[in-house]
């Protein structure tokens, strides 16, 4: 087999969270060969969040109001290269690629789509690097749910680390990858339910703030048994994986009879216990898991998932990863991956009938959208 050479990929990722942008740079070959670099995370200004918020819970959002957010969100992704670019002391000149997620409005992996915001096209010509988007359609396209995506860097980043591991990332929604052990480990990925969205909604809600930092509004309420029996009787649990969600399938209703302090302990008792659920398609247990995104720093959760599991839980800090970064990093990782024609998905994470590639390349040099060559991916 052919070595390739490494090269430096520069990864962006707007999550279900929308806490802003998370870029990310990383040398590697698209496969073995990782060496994680300068990473920095970008808050939303303005009324951004807020706009983005509404685009997403409205279920016909008109195209005009869609453009000009979409406009608004790749400005700010530029914004976020420029000063990834500024702190690591680098050009254009030096980047391969960048991998551009953009942000999920929709997900209806049942119909058999996924939408997306952002415009790559301009991205390139803006920032005078080569961009790969549109990272799932031919997922979707090969039967597959088109997430989580992130999963084949997790088990890269697994290599060395004893196993059965497990990688939870929680950001607005949560999902797991599974690494088995042996010369050819099993990998299974999914969500597994809640991550931040309805704890951030529910604090919203009632103070004002936009998350329940350091899990102090939950770490002052009591969990209510009967609220969150009936929130895991969603009929979301009883699926067999491969599965995934968007940020608004489950119905906080249940809760909304609970104090401020009760309903954040609960949504946060959810959220381990969903991702506890999750261990039951494993095919042997885990024997830690590894957690990123920002569900990690709520100690309230981090407390409930460590009740249980009943194995080691620790943040992925605690074998030398970024959880800030991780996510933006996979996604430089499968951008390279994309260029070279490897699968972005196996059957295992999303459920697609084969090994897929995908990604739309643009680049750089003409600032207009153009399908890779060899198909590399189209809208």
């Amino acid at each position: 087999m052919t070595r390739r050479r490494p090269c430096l990929a520069l990864g962006l990722m707007s999550g279900t969270s929308l806490d802003g942008i998370d870029a990310a740079l990383l040398r590697t070959d698209g496969e073995s060969v990782i060496e994680p670099g300068p990473a920095l995370t970008v808050p939303y200004r303005g009324a951004l969040r807020e706009q983005m918020r509404a685009l997403i819970d409205d279920a016909s959002p008109d195209e005009r109001t869609v453009a000009a957010i979409a406009d608004a969100l790749t400005r700010a992704h530029a914004d976020a290269v420029a000063a990834l670019l500024n702190r690591a002391g680098r050009t254009a000149e030096d980047i391969a690629v960048i991998g551009f997620h953009g942000h999920t409005i929709a997900h209806r992996p049942e119909e058999g789509w996924s939408r997306q915001i952002g415009d790559g096209a301009w991205l390139a010509a803006e920032t005078g690097i080569d961009v790969i988007d549109d990272f799932r359609a031919r997922d979707l396209a090969a039967g597959g749910q088109g997430a989580p995506l992130a999963s084949l860097y997790h088990a890269a980043r697994c290599c060395g680390l004893p196993r059965p591991l497990a990688v939870l990332n929680i950001g607005g929604v949560a999902n797991v990858t599974y690494v088995g052990d042996g010369p050819r480990p099993a990998l299974l990925a999914f969500d597994t339910g809640p991550g931040n969205a309805l704890i951030d909604d529910w604090v919203r809600k009632h103070s004002g703030a936009a998350m329940d930092e350091d899990g102090a509004l939950a770490a002052r309420g009591t969990v209510s048994d009967a609220v969150l029996e009936r929130l895991l009787g969603a009929a979301y649990f009883r699926q067999i994986p491969p599965k995934s969600l968007d940020r608004g399938d489950f119905d906080p209703a249940p809760v909304a009879t609970l104090s401020p302090e009760d309903g954040a302990a609960t949504l946060a008792a959810f959220t381990a216990a969903a991702a506890a659920r999750a261990a039951r398609h494993f095919p042997a247990p885990a024997r830690r898991w590894l957690v990123c995104g920002g569900g990690r720093r709520n100690p309230v959760i981090m407390a409930a998932l460590q009740r249980e599991l009943g194995v080691p839980v620790a943040p992925v800090e605690a074998v030398g990863w970024s959880g800030d970064a991780l996510e933006a990093e996979a996604f430089a990782y499968l951008a390279v991956r994309a260029l070279a024609r490897l699968p972005l998905t196996v059957p295992g994470t999303t459920g697609c009938s084969r090994p897929v590639t995908g990604g739309t390349l643009h680049p750089a040099a003409s600032g207009r959208r153009r399908t890779a060559p060899n198909n590399l991916g189209t809208r």
